[in-house]
């Protein structure tokens, strides 16, 4: 069985759209996929949305992407996990590509992301520039994680420590558990974070956690990109920038 994994807080705009592209790439495979959101201190209709959506609903009240995914994985009946985010479109070929690299015995891996369009250039040079250098360094980003159930407890799941990077850690610890693969087929993912803060605020962040990236990736308030307000960006839909 694959479990779907699928972390969320106040994400009433995305979450129906989320899986309604799940259920469009795992059609056909019936009852050996389960899809659980793990519904995180949210406040508005997530887990009702979710559940509308035939998803099966984990409260939590953590507010830590990666304590909520561990509680998903906790909750999983699966000896396959696939960790998606809550604002990300999977696909058939990736979901495909992603069961065949396990199927040919790797530990786990990710797969190219692209940001929902339209984009600034900067955030199109970003995009292009991160998909290469996460194929280059074999980094896991966090909206498409895939691994056996018994490389993900080998790895100790993901790190409780870290508010956020967690996504990379564990790739790497699964790395130590066996092959690790970077697909090269890509989902989409909103692009939220860059549409809420503006160049100079993001540039500034970066900075800083450059300069003290282990303090501040273990300190929830110093994250405003990852835990901070978002301006939701509908998929399909402009968003004014």
């Amino acid at each position: 069985m694959l479990s779907i994994v699928i972390p969320a807080h106040d994400e009433a705009p995305v979450i129906a759209a989320t899986l309604e592209a799940v259920a469009r790439a795992t059609g056909g495979l019936g009852e050996s996929v389960e899809v659980i959101v793990v519904d995180d201190a949210s406040t508005d209709a997530t887990a009702a949305i979710a559940r509308a959506q035939g998803a099966r609903v984990v409260q939590v009240d953590v507010r830590h992407i990666a304590g909520a995914r561990n509680a998903g994985a906790a909750a999983a009946s699966g000896d396959r996990l696939l960790f998606v985010d809550a604002d990300t479109l999977v696909n058939r070929p990736a979901l495909d590509a992603a069961m065949q690299a396990l199927d040919a015995g790797a530990a786990g891996g990710g797969t190219a992301v692209r940001f929902m369009r339209p984009l600034p250039l900067h955030v199109r040079l970003f995009e292009s520039a991160s998909i290469l250098l996460f194929r280059l360094f074999r980094i896991t980003p966090g909206c498409f994680i895939f691994c056996s159930r018994e490389a993900f407890d080998a790895a100790g799941g993901f790190d409780e420590g870290l508010y956020v990077a967690e996504d990379i850690a564990l790739g790497r610890a699964l790395a130590r558990q066996g092959r690790l693969v970077i697909l090269r087929t890509p989902v989409v993912t909103s692009a939220r974070k860059m549409h809420t803060y503006s160049l100079a605020e993001k540039l500034g962040f970066t900075l800083r956690f450059l300069v003290s990236p282990r303090r501040i990736a273990r300190t929830r308030d110093a994250l405003p990109l990852w835990y901070g307000p978002r301006r939701h960006q509908k998929p399909g839909t402009p968003t004014a920038e």
